[in-house]
Formats: C-alpha cells, sequence, structure tokens
C-alpha cells in the first residue's frame, strides 16, 4: 500500500537566529581551521599541503626520488617534470574539492622566487612575473617539487606524522608534514578568515635555524637574544628594512606590527654633471608595472616638478631609471619624495596568527612560535626513533630465524623434503613462530651459502647497537635536542648565508619616515617677473626684468598692465579679491611670457568672487594688514591665508556693502598703522591695537561720517611716512614727524600732511 504521508509533517520548527549562528559558526570553523590559517608545525593550509602530497605521489621529486632518498643522495637527476593540469586534476578529484582556478593559483604561488623566499614548486614554463603579468594556463606549464619542498616532506614514510581519510574516504593524506624544514617563518603565510587574517613575512632560513638552535641550548634565552640573530624579515626582493631595532622588537615580541621597507638604489653619474637615480630592488608584493605607473602619473599630473622622466629597463634584475629635472636637484629630496609618494616605500604587516597543534588559532610571538616547532621536531623525532625500532625488532625477529636455519641447516632441508607440513614441525622442533618458519621456508637456495650466515651475524649484531642507541635517543630528551642540533646543522648547510640562495636579501638599515620635502626644494629656483593684466590676464617672464617697461609690453586690445612684481619660481603668489577670499598661485604653474598670458580664472575658481585687489609674493613667516571698505581690518599670518585649493580661502568677512580694500605685508619692523579714509582724514596708532586672527571682519581702525577707508598701510613710526611726489619726477617727501595724527585706533583723524596724494594712497 502506497504511503501518502504529508511531507510537511517532517518538518520542525526551530528558531531563525539559533539556526543561523550554528550554521555560521560551522562555516566560520571551516574557513579558520581547513583553509585560511597556517599549521604552526609546518607552515601550510590544507590546499598546499594538498597539492605538495599529490605531486609526491606523482613522483615529481627534485630528480625523480622520494624525498627520503633524494636528502641522503640531493644531486640525482632530473626527469620529473609533469604537466601542472595534472597535479590540478589529481588535487581536486581526491584530496581538495574547490576550483581548479584557487588550486592552479596556490600552486603558481608555490613556485613563483618573487612571492616565496624559498619555492616549495620548481616551475617549467611562464608562472608570471613581478610585473604582475598571469601564469599561462595550466595545460601548458610543468612543475615539480624542490629540495626545500623534499625537506619538508622527509620523514612521512617513517611513522612520524598521523594519516587521515580524504573528503571521499578512498585515500589517505598526511594530517601536517614532518621535515625540518622551517617553512612558516621561512617562506610566510597571509589569510584572511572569518573574524580574523595572519599576515606573516619570509625570513632568512639560517637565521631561524640558528635561533632555534640557541633555543635548544636554552630554552629561556630572553627574546633580546633571539632578534640579535634573527634581524627581521628576508623578503624574496630584497629591499632595506627602515624600522628602527626596538619597532621590530616589539613586533616579534608580541606577533603583531608592520615592517616599513623601501626600494634599493643607487646613483649613477652620466658624465658632465649629470645622474640618474637606478632601483634595483623594489619592496615585498608591489607590483613593478603599478609602481612605475605610479611614478609616471607623479610626471603627468606635475605633483612632483623636480622629477623628469621614468624609465623601466629590467630585464631578468629589476633596474628602474629615475631622471630627475636638472643636474642640481639633491638625489635624496628626489628619493625622498617618491618614497612619501609612490610604493617604493610601503609598509608590510605582521600578525602571527596560526593553528597550534590542537588546531586552535593563537597569535604568538617569535620565541612561542619557535617553541612550539621545535617541540614538534622532538616528537617528529621521537616517532622516527620508535618507528626504526619496530623496524629493527621485526628484522631481529626474522634473522634469530635465520640464525637457527644455518645451525640446522641439515634438519631444516630434511624437514622441507620429507614433511607434508614443514612448518609445523620446524615451529615445534625449533621453537620458530609463523613468520619466522614462513620466511625460512621462503628463502633462496643461493642464500644457503657460508657468507650469507656471517652477514646476517654482522647485520645481526649492528642492528643490536642501533636499537641500543635509539632505545637511549626516546628515553633521554638531552640526547633528543643533541640529536634535533645536529639535524639542524646539517639543514643550514643546504641553506648557508654564504651561498647565493641562502645570503639575506633585505638590508636592515635604520632610517627617519620619508620627510614632507617643502615646495622650494622640488623646484628649481630662477627669477621671474610676473605682471598682471587689468583684464585678468597673467604671465611670468623669464628673469627680473625693469618693473618701468611693462607698459610696453604686448597686452589685448583694451587691456594694460596691473600688476607687476619680482618672484622666485619657488614662491607662493597671494591672489586676494574684493570679497575677502584669497587665493594661492604656484609661481613655477604661470603660463610663460611668450603672449599674452593666461586668464587668471583658469588657475583658480574665483568665479563671482569680485574684482582683483592685490597679487603679491607669499614671504614665509610674514605678516598682512587686510582692511575692508567700511574701515575693519585686522593682522593675519601669511601661513593662515595660503590656500591648499582652487577655491581659495575666505580669510575677510566682509560687510553688506563692503568690499576688501587693502591688502598689504608688513615689514618686520613695523610698529604703527597709518589709515587715510576717502574723506581725506589721516590717522596713525600703534601696530599692536590691531588683533591677529586667521578669518574674521577685524575691528573698527577709523570712524567716518561720509565714505570709507582709502588706504592703510604698516610703517615704523621713527622713519615717518614716505610717498612719491607727482610729475614723473621721482622724487619722495617724507614727512618724519608724525605727532599730529597719533590718536588711538577708531578716531576720525585730520587733514594729512601738505602734499599728501591726491588719490589718497600711501
Amino acid at each position: 500500500m502506497t504511503d501518502f504521508r504529508d511531507p510537511f509533517d517532517a518538518i520542525k520548527d526551530h528558531p531563525f537566529d539559533d539556526a543561523l549562528s550554528q550554521r555560521y559558526l560551522v562555516y566560520a570553523l571551516s574557513t579558520i581551521t581547513a583553509r585560511s590559517l597556517p599549521d604552526l608545525r609546518d607552515g601550510l593550509k590544507p590546499v598546499h599541503r594538498r597539492l605538495l602530497w599529490a605531486m609526491r605521489l606523482l613522483k615529481m621529486e627534485p630528480g625523480g626520488a622520494s624525498p627520503d632518498v633524494l636528502v641522503a643522495n640531493p644531486a640525482r637527476n632530473t626527469t620529473s617534470y609533469k604537466k601542472c593540469a595534472r597535479v590540478v586534476g589529481d588535487v581536486i578529484g581526491k584530496y581538495h574539492p574547490h576550483g581548479d582556478a584557487s588550486v592552479y593559483d596556490a600552486m603558481v604561488r608555490l613556485a613563483q622566487d618573487f612571492s616565496l623566499r624559498t619555492p616549495l614548486v620548481d616551475g617549467q614554463g611562464n608562472f608570471g612575473n613581478i610585473d604582475g603579468d598571469n601564469a599561462a594556463a595550466m595545460r601548458y606549464t610543468e612543475a615539480r617539487l624542490t629540495q626545500a619542498a623534499a625537506d619538508l616532506m622527509a620523514g612521512l614514510d617513517e611513522g612520524t606524522v598521523e594519516f587521515r581519510p580524504t573528503y571521499n574516504g578512498e585515500d589517505q593524506e598526511p594530517e601536517v608534514f614532518p621535515g625540518l624544514f622551517p617553512n612558516l617563518l621561512a617562506n610566510g603565510a597571509s589569510g584572511i578568515a572569518v573574524g580574523m587574517a595572519t599576515s606573516i613575512p619570509p625570513h632568512n632560513v639560517a637565521e631561524l635555524i640558528d635561533a632555534a638552535s640557541l633555543l635548544i641550548d636554552n630554552p629561556d634565552a630572553e627574546h633580546a637574544e633571539l632578534m640579535r640573530i634573527v634581524r627581521g624579515p628576508d623578503f624574496p626582493t630584497g629591499g632595506v628594512l627602515v624600522d628602527s631595532p626596538s619597532i621590530i622588537s616589539e613586533a616579534y615580541a608580541t606577533g603583531r606590527g608592520s615592517f616599513r621597507t623601501r626600494a634599493r638604489w643607487h646613483k649613477e653619474d652620466g658624465g658632465r654633471g649629470t645622474w640618474v637615480a637606478v632601483v634595483t630592488q623594489i619592496p615585498f608584493q608591489v607590483q613593478k608595472s603599478k609602481l612605475i605607473e605610479q611614478i609616471a602619473a607623479l610626471i603627468n599630473d606635475r605633483k612632483l616638478p623636480i622629477l623628469a622622466d621614468v624609465r623601466d629597463e629590467s630585464d631578468e634584475l629589476i633596474r628602474i631609471v629615475i631622471e630627475p629635472r636638472a643636474r642640481t636637484v639633491d638625489p635624496d629630496v628626489l628619493m625622498d619624495s617618491l618614497f612619501r609618494l609612490t610604493d617604493l616605500e610601503n609598509r608590510f604587516p605582521l600578525n602571527l596568527n596560526v593553528l597550534d597543534a590542537t588546531r586552535t588559532p593563537r597569535v604568538l610571538g617569535l620565541k612561542p612560535v619557535l617553541i612550539e616547532w621545535l617541540k614538534h621536531q622532538i616528537d617528529v623525532l621521537v616517532k622516527r626513533a620508535q618507528h626504526r625500532l619496530d623496524k629493527i625488532a621485526a628484522r631481529l625477529e626474522l634473522l634469530d630465524g635465520y640464525i637457527i636455519a644455518y645451525l640446522n641447516l641439515d634438519r631444516v632441508i630434511e624437514i622441507i623434503r620429507t614433511e607434508d607440513e614443514p612448518k609445523e614441525v620446524m615451529m615445534a622442533e625449533f621453537g620458530l613462530n609463523d613468520r619466522q618458519a614462513e620466511a625460512i621456508l621462503n628463502m633462496r637456495l643461493r642464500s644457503l651459502r657460508k657468507l650469507e650466515e656471517m652477514e646476517l651475524r654482522r647485520e645481526h649484531s649492528e642492528l643490536l647497537k642501533e636499537r641500543d642507541d635509539l632505545i637511549k635517543l626516546v628515553e633521554s630528551p638531552a640526547r633528543q635536542r643533541t640529536r634535533l642540533k645536529k639535524d639542524l646543522a646539517d639543514l643550514r648547510k643546504r641553506y648557508s648565508p654564504d651561498s647565493d640562495f641562502g645570503r639575506r636579501r633585505t638590508l636592515v638599515e635604520e632610517a627617519a619616515p620619508a620627510r614632507e620635502i617643502p615646495l622650494e626644494a622640488m623646484i628649481e629656483k630662477e627669477p621671474i617677473t610676473v605682471i598682471l593684466s587689468e583684464r585678468g590676464w597673467i604671465r611670468a617672464m623669464s628673469g627680473h626684468r625693469d618693473l618701468a617697461s611693462a607698459d610696453t609690453l604686448k597686452f589685448k586690445e583694451g587691456d594694460g598692465p596691473m600688476i607687476a612684481f619680482h618672484a622666485q619660481t619657488t614662491d607662493k603668489l597671494l591672489l586676494a579679491t574684493e570679497t575677502g577670499r584669497i587665493f594661492t598661485l604656484g609661481a613655477d604653474k604661470l603660463p610663460g611670457g611668450r603672449g599674452f598670458g593666461d586668464p587668471v580664472r583658469s588657475l583658480v575658481d574665483m568665479d563671482g568672487t569680485g574684482q582683483i585687489v592685490a597679487l603679491m609674493p607669499a614671504r614665509t613667516g610674514g605678516e598682512l594688514l587686510l582692511a575692508s571698505s567700511d574701515g575693519r581690518g585686522f593682522v593675519a599670518a601669511v601661513a593662515d591665508v595660503i590656500a591648499e585649493t582652487r577655491k581659495g580661502k575666505q580669510v575677510v568677512n566682509v560687510r553688506t556693502g563692503a568690499k576688501l580694500s587693502v591688502v598689504h605685508p608688513i615689514a618686520p619692523d613695523a610698529d604703527s598703522v597709518a589709515v587715510v579714509g576717502e574723506n581725506r582724514k589721516l590717522l596713525v596708532f600703534s601696530l599692536i591695537e590691531m588683533p591677529r586672527m586667521a578669518r574674521g571682519q577685524g575691528v573698527q581702525m577709523q570712524r567716518y561720517r561720509d565714505g570709507g577707508l582709502s588706504d592703510a598701510i604698516a610703517f615704523r613710526l621713527s622713519d615717518g611716512l614716505s610717498w612719491a611726489m607727482g610729475g614723473g619726477t621721482g622724487r619722495v617727501r617724507t614727512e618724519a614727524d608724525m605727532t599730529p595724527w597719533r590718536v588711538a585706533r577708531g578716531a576720525a583723524g585730520r587733514m594729512p600732511p601738505t602734499g599728501f596724494p591726491r588719490d589718497n594712497r600711501f
């Protein structure tokens, strides 16, 4: 009878938040423990471990031998390259059921000598480059394991680690690799899990081995002693580590921090005083093509005026040529600017977040990481010795049986020839076990010679001696430490700092942070004459021209000169308008003098800001006297009115109906202010009565019944007031005694001295 039960009867009600949290927790734990964080013991994530394991089973070791054979004979050669597609297929089919692209990307990274300090895969074909180009498709590339990978997997066949079933239960895979190569710190790792991440830079293998040997001899060694050995990261791309020793030490003590690295460069002379800067090493994980694009953008955007050109002359070795604008540019100033503005200097984070032996994520310092790794290696050493002891015991058992057979050879032959069940008879007569009797029955006739008996007794004696040594090793922690230190010393010979491969690549040289370079240092200083026309066209003539000749220059029809002054290309220019807004122009960015120039409104956003009142160089450390037409004003520091954008800076808040009319620089020795109104009244008061402000309306300088302010100026009272006499005579008149006009600020004033200009301008 057919069962017609309603399928909805099997549905159970659960709170949605409980179900979501349980499932998200499972996902998070899977990401943390089985994908993103490396194991402290071998420094590998599951995908990398499965890749290397699959390559080992495919006999892709260097030389085609197993890692254990290779360690004994590293010179064996060489036909073990296989297609990467075959490896990826095995990995995703047997061990790692994820996408083939992600698995191949992981394999490519293991082969890139600019990504790993000590590559674990030896690639043949296009595996990408430091420019950021991708590797060729996996059907084209071939690979095999490297010596480091062999060192990392040495001992897998010696009972040193546990194996677990693969995801479908058809095969076995190791939980961790037992080899002595310190891969976690040697090659580093990076990954983002759920709620945590890891970032470990690569290090020099010889330094790590020396530090581990120190901890073997003295487990209580101080952190400072380790830092004298492990000087910092050793990046595959080299560069210069420029942090102070205290910052580096603190990062390794806590397991968290960052390292400031710079490109390595040198100056090359080009003859006749010319030079270029040549970059030969760049920071880790910086793509060379993007770095050159950054430098080229500085040139195109004119953000670094002292930089003229950049060229990539790299082949197998990096060579980036940086050309200055002029031979007088300081090389250190140029490179400091590039360090600050580009990835020629960057920071690599340190977050030593790893899975320990219990698969628990922990952030550890350098010393705890090395101690935990040494514990793993001691455990591997003991398991290897125990595995060997089991092999020796099994072999001794057979040898005992063989020796009994040789001592009773005639009787053994007779039993074999005459008895129907010779195994049982031999076991009963000679006290053999089943395994020994079976081995005797399987002996070849050629083994019955007298010499074989002598070899068996010699082997028996050697195995007994080896067994005694291994038992002492298993029972003595001191012997274990001695043996581990000896094995580390042997490993260090392969990664000696005296060899090209093992030599430290990253220099450790403390340097100050890249300083903010002043504009004056970035621009070649040259004299110019700035000319602003009445209609707002601006230009810069080279050299300091005669200002009186400005009238003879060419202007557009109906236009003429308004302001002309001498400046330097390194100056910043202040442009003030009636509305109280002040703009900043770079003197080096002004159009040349071969024409009418450019509208100043095209250089700054001054639409609707009224007429131009003043244009002058911004003198560092100086002050300005600012006053509006209603007689209110204040003193502002030049540094406070300089604007960083094209929109300028609102400095004077003029009242309705008024406008900014006075912008004058104040001489350093000035102590008084003179104000004249449109009513031709003059007054003088002390400069200290004027407030210092960065923005505002200011205070009332002069009181008016009719009209407003005409002009104001700061001067030294002891020098008196001077003004040019009219008629083009060039004569100047000076009124030395200003006592009649000295009153408090805000007074109405009195008529000026005889001969004062009719336009009421100082």
